[in-house]
């Protein structure tokens, strides 16, 4: 599948097959979402990889929302999006590089998980982006070391649905020249 094509047709994927994924496909996933530009190339972005039925529930269960509980517990694997706390956007003496503060993490983080779902995409599997949780029950729940926060949550698995293309604004809508 070319650029373009990838970028057109992945979809955010709610509903997976119960195949599971090989750990050969979630270190390619991960090979080539380490390849995501990052502040100064620091690389913040770590993965942890929950198949663990118990673990997803629990996580799906006490850290997220009621929405997400059964697209987490239906997905073979629960991508959690870490980061490396203190690097992205600071400098070495620890102050902040630009007025964003540490939100640069986020910008970092958010293009290595777009990275993430182009890659799964081209691999023939399905995942979705979540943003509402408990990050201090998620840190707790996968004994995340001090120093790591959470990200997101990528449910993934092989698509049990094709979901149809959303509506897009038009390019005149999204673009200004000046």
């Amino acid at each position: 599948m070319n650029t373009v094509d990838c970028i057109k047709t992945r979809r955010s994927v709610r509903k997976f097959t119960e195949e599971k994924v090989p750990h050969e496909v979630l270190e390619q996933l991960v090979e080539l979402s380490r390849w995501a530009p990052s502040w100064k190339n620091t690389q913040i972005a770590r993965y942890v990889a929950v198949e663990d039925e118990a673990l997803k529930s629990r996580i799906a269960e006490e850290a997220t929302i009621p929405w997400n509980e059964g697209i987490i517990k239906g997905a073979p694997v629960l991508m959690v999006m870490t980061y490396v706390e203190k690097r992205s956007g600071f400098e070495r003496d620890g102050s902040f590089s630009t007025t964003k503060g540490d939100r640069w993490q986020n910008f970092d983080c958010g293009v290595a998980a777009a990275t993430f779902g182009l890659a799964a995409h081209e691999l023939g599997l399905g995942s979705v982006v979540l943003g509402i949780f408990d990050e201090k029950k998620l840190a707790e729940l996968l004994e995340l070391p001090e120093g790591m926060g959470v990200a997101c949550l990528m449910p993934l698995g092989y698509p049990a649905e094709e979901p149809a293309a959303p509506k897009r604004k038009e390019v005149a809508d999204l673009l200004s020249v000046k």
